[in-house]
């Protein structure tokens, strides 16, 4: 890995311990070893009760077996992070209730996913899509974002995942201005989504000061997201200081900030680009003080490899 920004900071930016970050995997891998499948609404919905029911059935078992890959893959590639598909089990928080009903069936096989996890010591997330809109003027809209979280919640319960932000549901703040609407939704939200419930900046609607002060008065972590950050703010760097004090103001947004999880992610055609790119060339040297990042990157665990590499080449270089 080429070192864009890393190598010319001054001594006081350099980190101080010597253990590297967890590196997250986001769904599914470059490769095709970690793959789930899904189907529409469209087609859900001309299929009979009886046909609905029995192709939810075969496909939440392939994703299960395929979660558990996913865990493995992540055990030989000594990934500790693993964000989970919004669209692992489609269509369970449908007005039929075929999908929600299947999964309590299979709530043995969902507990030894979550205790295989819990042996393997991977963390498990999840970032709702985005569909789920707290801040939307809508109250249909509202109504519809707090049922997908509970039936997220529900499935984190069945996975036996604890009802904190270790195991979070990551969402964007949504409508812009509407930052009141947002806290007083997020407040009055049942404790099994508020318990696990993080916030992420944008390049759009809500800042990072923005969503730092919504944290703040609804009591839940900020996931700061770098490339956001500096895509809204225009900055020519990862290490201006306007990261590293969102990076700190973010982390005591944490009740425990050995839990605190960033997001990093690089333009793919250019610094501010809001394109991702494959890989992951230069990042904040603050991250380096980050427990947790997710690696928003397009070549996934191929990007975390190299990152990982340059950062162990960088450590032993000291």
């Amino acid at each position: 890995m080429t070192a864009i920004e890393f190598d010319n900071l001054p001594n006081t930016q350099q980190p101080q311990k010597s253990t590297l970050p967890h590196l997250g995997l986001v769904c599914i891998t470059h490769d095709n070893q970690v793959r789930f499948r899904t189907m529409t609404r469209t087609r859900y919905l001309k299929l009979t009760l009886e046909e609905r029911e029995s192709a939810l059935r075969e496909l939440y078992l392939h994703n299960l077996y395929r979660l558990h890959d996913a865990l493995s893959f992540c055990q030989q590639n000594n990934i500790r992070l693993y964000r989970m598909s919004s669209a692992l089990f489609p269509l369970s928080d449908i007005e039929d209730e075929i999908g929600a009903n299947l999964l309590e069936e299979m709530s043995d096989k969902l507990a030894k996913i979550g205790e295989r996890a819990e042996a393997l010591n991977i963390r498990m997330v999840l970032h709702p899509d985005q569909f789920v809109v707290l801040s939307s003027d809508s109250p249909e809209v509202v109504k519809t974002s707090i049922k997908i979280l509970e039936r997220h919640a529900r499935t984190l319960d069945l996975l036996g995942l604890p009802q904190s932000p270790w195991s979070l549901m990551n969402i964007h703040g949504g409508k812009s201005q509407r930052t009141e609407q947002l806290v007083k939704v997020i407040l009055e939200l049942p404790e099994a989504i508020k318990s696990r419930l993080t916030l992420e900046n944008d390049e759009y609607a809500y800042s990072a000061d923005e969503i730092l002060a919504v944290c703040q008065q609804a009591g839940i972590p900020l996931v700061f997201d770098a490339h956001h950050h500096i895509c809204h703010e225009n900055l020519d760097s990862y290490d201006h200081p306007g990261v590293a004090s969102m990076l700190y103001a973010a982390r005591e947004t944490w009740a425990n900030p050995d839990w605190q999880l960033v997001h990093i992610s690089n333009g793919q055609e250019a610094f501010n680009d809001r394109k991702h790119s494959d890989m992951i060339t230069a990042m904040p040297s603050v991250y380096h003080e980050v427990p947790w990042i997710e690696v928003e990157a397009k070549h996934k665990e191929v990007a975390i490899a190299d990152l990982r590499s340059w950062w162990l080449m960088e450590n032993n270089h000291k």
